[in-house]
């Protein structure tokens, strides 16, 4: 069983984590600098009744967490209602673990929280419809290839697939949550 309210607590702010990153750190500076978050996303989240916070694993090297998570604080910033904390992957195997998709360790992996630290859901680690690219024709493209048109894909979608989505998905906690 985990303990979501200390592994919380226990868990790096992004300015925290920006202290600390080794690899892409342009990627990550940059992606925080350049977010903008439109204000329905902002709104949405501004109308849920309860706090919520999101727990997401994270490494510096990976490509894609650095294209998701910069523009997700950039909302719990600006939003009343979200409060973000990331963890290290590598460092917190039960986590991830319990978190896989299709079978596999692929972050980011941001954990639904509500104001109890209990689970309600989780997101990750590509919005919807990069991943089935991904998984359809990416993977049998050579690395390099991949990798470019995945940065592509996120600089044309400035963070929207992601951010809805992930919205969408804290909404449904909400909702289960006040039914209960």
């Amino acid at each position: 069983m985990i303990d979501w309210k200390t592994r919380f607590e226990s868990a790096l702010t992004f300015e925290q984590f920006s202290a600390t990153v080794q690899k892409n750190q342009d990627l990550w500076h940059g992606v925080y600098r350049l977010a903008t978050i439109p204000p329905q996303i902002i709104d949405r989240v501004n109308a849920l009744r309860c706090r919520r916070h999101l727990l997401i694993l994270v490494e510096d090297w990976c490509g894609d967490t650095a294209n998701i998570v910069p523009p997700v604080v950039r909302l719990a910033e600006l939003t009343t209602r979200l409060d973000v904390r990331l963890l290290g992957r590598d460092a917190n195997p039960d986590i991830m673990n319990a978190h896989l998709t299709n079978v596999s360790r692929s972050i980011p992996v941001a954990v639904v929280l509500d104001e109890q630290f209990v689970e309600c859901g989780w997101w990750g680690p590509r919005p919807r419809e990069l991943q089935r690219w991904v998984l359809d024709v990416g993977l049998a493209m050579p690395s390099v290839e991949r990798y470019r048109h995945i940065r592509a894909w996120y600089a044309r979608d400035h963070a929207r697939s992601t951010l809805d989505e992930l919205v969408s998905l804290i909404e449904q906690c909400s909702a289960t949550s006040v039914a209960s």
